[in-house]
Order: structure tokens, then C-alpha cells, then sequence
């Protein structure tokens, strides 16, 4: 469950729910890939992690 960063926090940065949904969803699947994080957050979720990551403006959303 994604606690930090906010859904709503998120929302802010991403215009609409389904396209922070897939960017989430698609990054997470990268991180369990083997790629690295760009964030220093220290988690264990990959999902956590990429909203992390998107809260900061280190992955580009395109749609």
C-alpha cells in the first residue's frame, strides 16, 4: 500500500488517475526487472518506489 507519496499528492504531477495507474505500474515492473531506482527512498515495494520516483520527477510520463 502506498502510504508516501499521496494519491492525491501524485495527481498533482500526472493529469489524470488511469495515466498514473499504467506509469506506476509500468515502472514497478522495470524496477522488478533489475533496473535501478532513481530514488534514495529506502523501500522494498517496487510500487512504493515508483511513485517515489514519479513524486520527484525522475520518470517521465508519456502518454
Amino acid at each position: 500500500m502506498i502510504i508516501k507519496p499521496t494519491v492525491t499528492d501524485l495527481l498533482q504531477i500526472v493529469d489524470n488517475r488511469f495515466e498514473l495507474v499504467i506509469a506506476t505500474a509500468k515502472r514497478a515492473r522495470e524496477l522488478s526487472s533489475g533496473e535501478k531506482a532513481l530514488t534514495d527512498v529506502k523501500e522494498r515495494s517496487t510500487v512504493t518506489l515508483a511513485a517515489n520516483e514519479i513524486a520527484e520527477g525522475k520518470v517521465k510520463i508519456e502518454c
